[in-house]
């Protein structure tokens, strides 16, 4: 079963007949483990129909770059080819998804969407459930408890959705089993792009071609599963001793796959905790609670990419300390290039440039000091979102949002004050190095730098 509180109907149309059900595949880019799909092969075969999936390829999503469509696309490949073994057609076309889905209502009996938390995904789904000529439903499952149930406002601290999470996730933590499709869609004659040649769908493309794909990371739920088969066996076990240091990078390398929707949190979530280990307590804190925080944020505060969003106080204190001085002022272009008189800032900047990620900790710091050696904190935050939606993989998300605007104070207390920051949290370059191995993650860094010139 597929909990109701998943569901959701946009609209109020009704319509009897049409050739098939359509899942309008967006943010949820898998084939498994995806209650959206199941949902719809279920609404489907109640009809006595084929299921079409369809997924829209806009060149104009923003900021997103040749990086972003290579590994989108490579997850998609898959998707479609595991489709196919269930006998359900997957419809990809170079068009705005809200209106290559829109043109396939005219002959859909019922339109199924997965949900999305930012300004654009939301104003897609509006604009198609407003015009559809069929039934529209939304299933969420991005998340392991839906964003409305969890937390009917914005949730101000981890802390808050957390208890809210930890009330309702019993009723949320159930295994999907697959359903089997009554009717093949597959001989349908339907105009599809052959996402077999990545390359050449790219160059039909007007994307931006600054940022080429990422050379350590490939997309698709086969790749998603391999990294987490590998984290339980060799990383979880000594997860919550090691995370933190960059050194080691002993993380599970799956919020890319998590950003596209290419693995599901839930089954994610599942396989950690039939290894029986406490030791998953720590990554579901940062899965499930951090991460379902940035979504509660993003669907909650339309400012989520603006320093309005910050808690007074943060707002406050940052407005006392404008005029303080910097020791250092750089300009996005040096930002951009690692040109700032600290190793560790370089090393960062470097690793997300050259790999598609950071180590999760260095991010903070990253923005941390972005935040000081830059003229203001409104061109702080502009420098450190462009650079993290550009070059990060997992950027342009909930959680790249709400990470960054935690540098600035976001879901965070009061510190105690000092120059710049005034009461932001404050990280310095000693207490890196006095708590980790710094010049072991340079090294790493340099490693990735040389390994990116031999491939």
């Amino acid at each position: 079963m597929i909990h109701k509180q998943r569901i959701q109907a946009l609209n109020n149309a009704v319509k009897k007949g049409g050739l098939y059900v359509v899942y309008w595949m967006q943010a949820s880019q898998r084939a498994e483990y995806n209650h959206a799909l199941e949902y719809a092969i279920r609404e489907a075969n109640k009809r006595d129909l084929p299921l079409v999936v369809f997924f829209g390829v806009t060149d104009s999503f923003p900021e997103a770059n040749e990086r972003h469509y290579f590994f989108m696309l490579e997850g998609l490949r898959e998707t479609q080819e595991t489709l196919a073994k269930r006998s359900v057609k997957m419809v990809i076309r170079l068009v705005s998804p809200e209106e290559g889905a829109l043109a396939l209502t005219a002959d859909a009996a019922l339109l199924v969407v997965d949900r999305g938390y930012l300004r654009i995904q939301k104003q897609w789904r509006e604009y198609v459930a407003h015009k559809a000529q069929c039934p529209v439903a939304q299933v969420e499952t991005d998340v392991l408890v839906p964003v409305e149930t969890a937390c009917r406002k914005e949730a101000y601290s981890a802390a808050v959705i957390r208890r809210r999470i930890d009330q309702y996730a019993g009723e949320f933590l159930k295994e999907l089993k697959e359903t089997k499709v009554h009717k093949s869609s597959l001989s349908l004659e339907m105009e599809t792009v052959d996402i077999t040649d990545i390359p050449a769908v790219l160059a039909r493309m007007n994307i931006d071609r600054s940022v080429r794909k990422s050379l350590f990371f490939t997309g698709g739920t086969s790749q998603a599963r391999a990294l987490l088969d590998d984290f339980i066996k060799h990383k979880l076990d000594t997860y919550d001793e090691k995370r933190n240091d960059p050194a080691d990078n002993h993380v599970s390398d799956l919020s890319p796959y998590l950003h596209f929707g290419q693995i599901s949190p839930l089954f994610i979530a599942l396989q950690l905790i039939a290894t029986g280990k406490k030791a998953v307590n720590p990554f579901l804190e940062e899965m499930v609670v951090r991460r379902e925080l940035s979504m509660n944020f993003t669907f909650y505060n339309a400012q989520y990419d603006s320093l309005k969003a910050l808690p007074d106080w943060a707002m406050s204190t940052l407005d006392e300390h404008r005029q303080d001085a910097r020791a250092y002022m750089y300009s996005l272009e040096e930002f951009e290039q690692s040109k700032t008189h600290d190793p560790y800032w370089n090393a960062a900047q470097t690793e997300m440039v050259l790999s598609g990620k950071m180590h999760g900790y260095m991010r903070m710091y990253w923005g941390k000091k972005i935040l000081e050696w830059s003229q203001s904190p409104e061109e702080a935050l502009k420098t450190a979102l462009h650079l993290n939606n550009k070059y990060e993989l997992d950027g342009r998300g909930p959680n790249a949002f709400t990470g960054v605007l935690w540098c600035f104070g976001k879901h965070d207390r009061p510190w105690r004050e000092r120059d710049i920051f005034g009461k932001i949290r404050y990280m310095s370059e000693s207490g890196l190095a006095r708590k980790f191995n710094m010049e072991g993650y340079v090294e790493r860094v340099n490693k990735l730098k040389n390994e990116s010139l031999l491939l």
